[in-house]
């Protein structure tokens, strides 16, 4: 039996239905593969997490389901899109048990598409975390996101990670998350993401964005890169991940890009299970 891949999400009820998609396309993609899902939440139903239990059994997946009942975060700041869940991946080295060494976090608003073993395989380097940057065409964004942070690495993005477990339980202290909150509350712009950044990114592997953390909002960023190579060809051959930042969704209706067509393709399929 090949080893079990553990991942991890944290999220609310409302994301459900998009972890689904997410974890579908994985599954399709791994068929041989076993994975352990670790979902960190603080209030999803019962009945919610029995739903999501009886379609994992169809895709090999593992449910390992824990509430968050302690009020890690209470004074964290949150926005709308950006719940109090969002900072339990950061605390994760506490929340999991102590036999979980490695974890790759996924966002829910993801589509995996080729064989995710090779970003378990990898080599952390001594490394906590592995993750990737979001770069322009210039480097204006890095600029301005060390100076807003206070940093002087890379500005890494958060809904892909690779995280040494037993590596951040020696790292990551929930005191130095809560001073970094306190002190620059007013300006994380995207709070968990800029709270890993500013205490963690000297700890963090950069992987490539083209294959762990396309972003489908930039693909003619890539394939201005390299226009040779960055085509819809290469995407399917070599992209692992294609993340949906930003909006709009793909499953509002509203996103009619050809990742747009290529999610709406996944969730037909995942409903055509969930109906047998």
């Amino acid at each position: 039996m090949p080893e079990s891949i553990n991942l991890l999400v944290t999220l609310d009820e409302n994301y459900l239905p998009h972890l689904k998609v997410m974890l579908f396309s994985l599954h399709q993609n791994n068929l041989e593969q076993l994975f352990d899902l670790w979902l960190l939440h603080e209030k999803i139903p019962d009945q919610k997490l029995i739903e999501l239990e009886i379609l994992l059994k169809k895709l090999n997946i593992n449910l390992h389901s824990i509430k968050i009942t302690d009020q890690l975060f209470a004074n964290a700041p949150t926005v709308e899109r950006y719940p109090r869940e969002m900072y339990f991946r950061l605390a994760c080295g506490i929340l999991l048990p102590d036999n979980v060494k490695r974890v790759i976090y996924l966002d829910p608003d993801i589509l995996v598409i080729n064989s995710i073993k090779p970003l378990w395989e990898l080599d952390l380097e001594g490394n906590v975390f592995a993750a990737s940057v979001h770069a322009g065409l210039t480097n204006i964004s890095k600029g301005i996101n060390n100076i807003r942070l206070q940093t002087t690495n890379n500005y890494f993005n958060s809904g892909v990670l690779l995280i040494d477990v037993a590596k951040a339980r020696e790292v990551v202290k929930l005191d130095d998350i809560y001073r970094t909150i306190q002190k620059y509350g007013d300006y994380l712009l995207l709070p968990d993401q800029d709270v890993m950044n500013h205490l963690y990114s000297h700890v963090t592997l950069e992987i490539s964005e083209e294959i762990w953390n396309y972003d489908t909002r930039r693909s003619n960023i890539y394939f201005t890169r390299n226009i040779k190579n960055f085509n819809m060809q290469w995407v399917a051959q070599n992209t692992v991940i294609l993340h949906f930042c930003g909006k709009p969704k793909p499953w509002t209706g509203k996103n009619n890009t050809r990742f747009g067509l290529i999610y709406s393709h996944y969730q037909q399929l995942l409903n055509q299970l969930e109906l047998n």
